[in-house]
């Protein structure tokens, strides 16, 4: 879709209105919008009328446009589906280039479940991690699926938990899991290195959807032995995948992968 054409400049527009919710604002005027997106304040308010007028927006008592909760929950769903859906494409395509195990995770109270994986016959896994749920703290998934919780929210998630020891490297504390985490942030993904069990390296990726919020984390599991020696490559294809899904959940605009 051209940015240039009608329908391009009305989508832009409900995308500006959405960053302004996920900035903690009630919505946007024209000025606000037009500011956002550094386009002239006619064009703008032509395209959020039409919006409007569609149903995608609302309009508030103080002159400011929102979005149409009822077009996000749909939205919501959508995202949900593509999770599943195109999920699976990034774990096929994922584990075609790394040639291990690719896993899709989600956050389900201070625990990961699993709902999409590809395991290719190379990898030697036995069974099946879908629906079962893991610790957060040590699991393969937990860093990413916490990425952008701050250190309180993260505390009060933990706070009842007990941290058992899984492996050699499990963190022994909330304060050792929220260090590990800043180190993943500063690194770009996350490292589980005999964290969820004995022998056992990942690497993982947050996921973020239409609201740039984190859905889900896409994870590459195999024995430390394999996977360490080319973590940066594994790395690589890891965040590309992760860039090609958030486009298909709407997270971008332009997805990196064509499978």
């Amino acid at each position: 879709m051209s940015k240039s054409s009608s329908m391009g400049r009305g989508m832009m527009a409900i995308l500006a209105v959405g960053a302004r919710h996920a900035q903690g604002h009630d919505g946007g005027t024209v000025a606000d919008v037009a500011a956002h997106l550094e386009k002239d304040r006619s064009q703008v308010s032509r395209s959020l009328k039409g919006a409007l007028q569609e149903g995608f927006l609302a309009r508030t008592d103080n002159r400011e446009y929102r979005l149409d909760w009822s077009v996000l929950a749909d939205a919501q769903l959508v995202t949900e589906q593509r999770l599943k859906t195109d999920g699976l494409t990034a774990l096929e395509g994922l584990a075609a280039e790394t040639n291990e195990a690719c896993f899709l995770g989600v956050l389900s109270g201070n625990s990961t479940v699993t709902i999409g994986e590809q395991v290719p016959a190379s990898a030697n896994l036995v069974g099946s991690w879908l629906g079962r749920p893991y610790p957060a703290y040590c699991s393969d998934a937990g860093q990413a699926l916490l990425w952008d919780a701050p250190d309180d929210e993260v505390r009060t998630l933990f706070k009842t938990v007990e941290f058992v020891k899984h492996g050699p490297n499990t963190p022994s504390s909330v304060d050792d899991f929220l260090d590990r985490l800043n180190q993943a942030r500063e690194r770009g993904y996350s490292i589980i290195d005999e964290e969820a069990e004995p022998g056992l390296y990942s690497l993982a990726a947050p996921v973020r959807d239409f609201k740039n919020e984190v859905v889900a984390a896409l994870q590459i599991v195999g024995p430390r032995t394999r996977v360490q020696p080319l973590r940066e490559s594994h790395a690589v294809a890891l965040r590309s995948w992760c860039q090609w899904l958030e486009a298909m959940v709407g997270g971008r605009a332009t997805p990196p992968h064509q499978p």
